[in-house]
């Protein structure tokens, strides 16, 4: 097996009663403006109330012309990590990695190893879906209980980082209702995968964060 070099991670997030959202858009500077770069995760309950939805967003401030030929890199693998018993170890992964038009899913499953070398990628247990093009409707897929999608989406995340900037900078208060929306008219690559919560732990919250790691 080889190993993988971890060059962004979101934030921990516990996820009690099943809902969540971290955001970390282009502040790891070995990163920005790269295919492994991680703009958000969310985590939340799915319509059905037995699941759970895990997404993360990749390569953000994706211009509408460009999101056409924007892409997953096949070097890099996106992996959502869940800690289900509190001790900010992972217990179980799910892996998502592109080849030729589809992304493929690997897990949950308890890694071999854990950290920032933990590999499964598991020939003999994996889902997949074709990647959604560019103003396509949404390609999903199920499997083993699952659902899944890939593809680019309208970047969902709302901040106003000029009216922050300038509360940084001692010149406001607070933000303006309404903001500006920083990331309006901008697009991502998702990666999104619904599971039963049952296969995730037993209790009532648990820690999830993703990574993402580049073949080295």
């Amino acid at each position: 097996m080889k190993k993988s070099k971890i060059l962004i991670g979101a934030a921990v997030l516990t996820i009690a009663g099943f809902i969540a959202i971290a955001a970390d858009h282009i502040d790891a500077p070995a990163v920005a403006s790269g295919t492994s770069d991680i703009t958000d995760i969310y985590a939340f309950q799915g319509e059905d109330t037995d699941n759970i939805v895990f997404v993360a967003n990749v390569q953000g401030l994706i211009a509408p012309a460009d999101t056409g030929a924007a892409s997953f890199d096949e070097n890099v693998l996106i992996e959502f990590n869940i800690d289900n018993d509190g001790d900010a170890v992972e217990d179980l992964v799910i892996q998502a990695i592109p080849r030729d038009g589809k992304m493929y899913f690997f897990g949950p499953i308890a890694p071999s190893q854990t950290g920032l070398n933990s590999t499964i990628l598991d020939a003999n247990g994996f889902n997949s879906v074709d990647i959604t093009a560019y103003g396509s409707p949404a390609v999903t897929n199920t499997g083993g209980g699952m659902t899944f999608f890939a593809g680019p989406r309208d970047d969902p995340f709302y901040m106003d980082f000029a009216q922050y900037g300038e509360i940084i900078a001692g010149n406001a208060t607070m933000f303006n209702t309404p903001g500006a929306d920083t990331f309006a008219g901008t697009n991502v690559l998702s990666v999104v995968v619904e599971l039963p919560k049952s296969m995730v732990g037993s209790g009532d919250s648990v820690n999830m964060w993703v990574e993402s790691k580049r073949k080295q």
